[in-house]
């Protein structure tokens, strides 16, 4: 069972969740292309703040795409690791 830890940011506009590492679909509700970051609101209402890191694949149609393709309202697969109370995306897949 997951348990979610609630904290308040000023980008996101309200409330994110920590969530357990593992494979989420969602959809994304802001991008911040300044911070390589995105809001995620999964299926069952988490929201997630996913930071980019070098590492992060993003992919589209099994293909590389470059973040700028990302915004609100696409419907996304994200794997996250959970590092301390921070959400680490491996990997983002724009399904639509």
């Amino acid at each position: 069972m997951a348990i979610a830890v609630f904290g308040l940011y000023s980008c996101g506009g309200g409330e994110t969740d920590v969530v357990e590492s593992g494979t989420y679909v969602g959809v994304i509700e802001e991008v911040e292309p300044e911070k390589t970051e995105i809001y995620v609101e999964t299926e069952a209402g988490e929201v997630l703040e996913l930071y980019f890191t070098e590492t992060t694949e993003l992919t589209q149609d099994g293909q590389p795409v470059e973040f700028s393709v990302l915004e609100p309202g696409q419907r996304v697969e994200v794997e996250v690791e959970k590092v301390g109370q921070r959400l680490d995306p491996i990997s983002v897949v724009v399904l639509e």
